[in-house]
């Protein structure tokens, strides 16, 4: 009971000599790495809107900022798992082009011979259809990678031209297009959103589970004898995430069809055009709650079943983990063929996008989902990284490529600094790594 007594005493000892800051941030238990992305992405976001004289920061960029982000982001969360386990897959780029030409070849020529055009089962089909390709290749690619012990970076380097050139064997070269329409909606655009109303929906059940969680968090640390966070750093939490949720919600809605759009859609439905124009909000974009609703399942599946803390402690240390009785191999099998599965996901978001499966799909994808996982915290070392921290770094890696086109930057030099930030976000990591020793 003494020692009880001494313990606490030193931690309010030690409290009082903190700064308020820290205390702060000991309280909230905010991650000072995923801060410090976020306020990374502030200040990129401040100086397009800056240089483009205010074109950066409005609700149409914005909105298909989101769009343009969700398929990079959807492969990040599969790339952590990866570069967890101190493995690397460079093909995903290739098996995205592939996937989707696989899709748009079944929905665009091989189904609607048996079912008719626009079936309403032609989109599952073809989605079940692309994710059980992804599947099998990535599972492929982990068996080698595991039983055979060939490294991972020469197996999916091998996957990176193997894939890419089996996209163009499946149509000899040829694109394919238009994709079915309910398909579609998953690439976003004007009819590919939600909608106002279900937009709102969405955002209060999204603070109902915020809080939701909180709660639960904190009736599990009383239950297994955690320290508590204090009350006022519950609501802060609380408030904050409701109040990034609302008004995200609010600039998605902002963002009105275009005119001539809108005034077709006036005319069918028998609508009298008001003076000022007809204002209907696009909502939230279909492609944007699937990336959400991805990154929901892997940090679910990355924190809270068996199969997640396998692989941050293979990621941690292999040996130890084999010797505690871990399959190892098959563990790597299965982040594998769960990467797959993801880019054939991406590849769904991309192919109806573009309402088109094409030759060059995915191309340097593989760059821009390897550089989000590592802007977003997920170590080389392995052992360490999360989802959300890389779904912001692909949200920062897409920013950069928006911010300078709109300043009309040649691609070659878009590049350039997409290689430059990829190198200074690894040294930024092993400095991180260092200082933490």
């Amino acid at each position: 009971m003494a020692d009880i007594t001494h313990a606490t005493q030193a931690n309010r000892a030690r409290s009082a000599d903190e700064s308020p800051i820290k205390r702060f941030f000991r309280a909230t238990e905010i991650d000072t790495r995923l801060l410090g992305m976020v306020g990374a992405l502030v200040i990129i976001w401040l100086g397009f809107q800056f240089l483009t004289g205010g074109l950066f920061l409005t609700p149409r960029n914005l909105w298909n900022l989101t769009v343009q982000t969700s398929s990079v982001a959807v492969m990040a969360t599969g790339m952590v798992l990866i570069i967890v386990t101190r493995n690397i897959d460079l093909s995903v780029g290739s098996v995205l082009g592939f996937c989707g030409m696989i899709m748009g070849v079944m929905q665009a020529q091989i189904l609607p011979q048996y079912l008719g055009l626009e079936h309403p089962a032609i989109w599952i089909i073809t989605l079940a259809t692309g994710i059980a390709v992804g599947a099998a290749i990535g599972a492929l690619h982990g068996t080698i990678i595991a039983f055979l012990n060939v490294p991972a970076f020469i197996v999916t380097l091998g996957g990176l031209l193997v894939w890419r050139g089996a996209t163009w064997f499946v149509t000899s070269g040829q694109t394919v297009a238009p994709m079915n329409a309910t398909f579609r909606l998953m690439g976003g655009g004007t009819e590919g959103s939600i909608g106002a109303t279900a937009s709102w929906i969405v955002g209060v059940i999204a603070c109902i589970a915020i809080v939701g969680a909180i709660l639960n968090s904190r009736k599990q640390r009383k239950r297994f004898g955690f320290p508590l966070r204090p009350v006022w750093a519950e609501y802060f939490l609380s408030i904050l995430g409701c109040v990034l949720v609302l008004g995200a919600v609010a600039i998605a809605n902002s963002y009105y069809w275009p005119v001539n759009i809108a005034r077709r859609f006036a005319d069918a439905n028998g609508i009298a055009w008001p003076e000022g124009g007809l204002h209907i909000p696009h909502g939230i974009a279909i492609p944007v709650l699937i990336a959400i609703g991805v990154g929901i399942a892997m940090t679910f599946i990355a924190t809270r079943l068996r199969f997640g803390r396998y692989v941050f402690a293979i990621g941690g240390n292999p040996e130890a983990a084999e010797l505690a009785g871990i399959k190892t191999r098959w563990v790597t099998v299965k982040i594998f063929m769960l990467m797959g599965m993801l880019c054939a996901i991406a590849a769904a978001i991309s192919t109806a996008r573009l309402n088109a499966a094409t030759n060059a799909q995915g191309e340097l994808d593989e760059l821009y989902t390897i550089a989000a996982a590592v802007i977003g915290g997920t170590s080389l070392a392995g052992g360490v990284g999360t989802i959300a921290g890389a779904m912001i770094g692909a949200l920062v890696m897409q920013s950069l490529q928006s911010g300078m086109v709109l300043l009309g930057i040649d691609s070659p030099f878009q590049r350039i600094v997409v290689g430059v930030v990829l190198v200074v976000a690894v040294w930024l990591d092993t400095v991180y790594r260092a200082r933490a020793k």
